[in-house]
């Protein structure tokens, strides 16, 4: 089993660090030397090489290493947020998206821009509405459920918060204005990492841990709920408040996910169960191991998102394409596990 958490740390720090030089401009080992050499105060390069050098800085700096390391973060979030959310509903089939987040979030970074032209407030929107979709999920399960405990249940209300915030989207997209802001919206409601700032990136990273390492905390407790809330009571836990949770960990990230990104789907359904495929069902190694392969999924696939064509493509179509055949593979084998 170590040797799995070793393979796939290791296709991380490959496709990290490997996804630095991939891209329209191409960049040399040599040249980070030279950048490091500068840096220390080893080499005092011509003018024509510092200009050059400051080029390849400023594009691994400002724009690919922001960009990876953002799809690091949006990939783990997903895998691990679909990881727990199977978890604790018991259901193979459950995503990100089950309590609303997702349609929440896509709203509210829809309302952003079509009310404010403000990339900042357009991400805070989509945050805030997508754990408001959350709440008001649960909500509707509280008012049919006093315990709001009844997995069903809030799975309803999940999906009753969903398709009134799509609707909400809807609404927006046909009244939005077609030659100014409905690209824009379009474009976002297909997931695109182009915008990514590495300075919104250190600001939401603490937040992305947060809920990273929450859930990762949360997974020994997510074994113990498999055997039922009885079970679980006689051990000394509160399942109410491991679920209660694992949604509020899961919102979060998943939320700042799309905030961050747009809609980038598949992730939290089909990276866990090629997980299972791997490591088995014990949550405490299929939550980590979630996180280290949907980091270096999101991450391989936004490679191809701008280099399969001269024009990137979003990355949520990329996701789905490639989602969908190993969605197909890892049920096809799903016994096996």
């Amino acid at each position: 089993m170590k040797k799995i958490f070793i393979i796939l740390f290791l296709i991380l720090l490959f496709s990290f660090f490997g996804s630095l030089y991939l891209g329209a401009f191409p960049l040399h080992l040599k040249d980070i030397y030279k950048i490091i050499e500068v840096h220390f105060g080893f080499l005092n390069p011509s003018s024509s090489e510092a200009n050059h050098l400051d080029l390849v800085e400023s594009i691994l700096i400002n724009i690919r290493f922001p960009r990876i390391l953002a799809a690091a973060l949006i990939g783990a979030s997903y895998a691990l947020s679909g990881s727990s959310l199977q978890a604790i509903f018991s259901n193979p089939l459950v995503s990100p998206g089950i309590l609303g987040v997702l349609a929440g979030s896509a709203f509210g970074a829809v309302f952003g821009i079509s009310f404010f032209n403000s990339w900042i407030l357009t991400q805070a929107f989509s945050f805030i509405f997508g754990i408001l979709a959350v709440c008001f999920g649960v909500f509707i399960a509280y008012v049919y459920n006093s315990k709001a405990s009844n997995k069903l249940i809030l799975i309803l209300g999940g999906i009753i918060s969903g398709s009134f915030f799509s609707t909400l989207v809807s609404i927006l997209k046909y009244t939005a204005d077609p030659y100014n802001q409905l690209p824009s919206i379009v474009y976002w409601l297909l997931g695109s990492l182009a915008s990514i700032d590495l300075g919104n990136i250190l600001e939401l990273s603490p937040l992305f841990l947060l809920g990273i390492f929450g859930l990762i905390f949360l997974a020994k407790y997510l074994n113990i709920l498999s055997f039922g809330d009885k079970e679980a009571k006689s051990l000394g836990i509160n399942a109410n408040l491991i679920r209660v949770l694992v949604i509020i960990f899961a919102t979060l990230v998943s939320s700042l996910s799309v905030a961050l990104g747009g809609m980038i789907g598949w992730i939290g359904l089909i990276i866990p169960h090629f997980t299972r495929l791997l490591v088995g069902s014990d949550n405490t190694k299929v939550l980590p191991a979630s996180g280290l392969l949907g980091a270096s999924f999101l991450i391989i696939v936004d490679d191809f998102s701008r280099l399969l064509f001269k024009t990137e493509i979003p990355i949520g179509i990329l996701s789905s394409l490639i989602g969908i055949p190993i969605f197909i593979f890892a049920l096809k084998n799903a016994k096996k596990v």
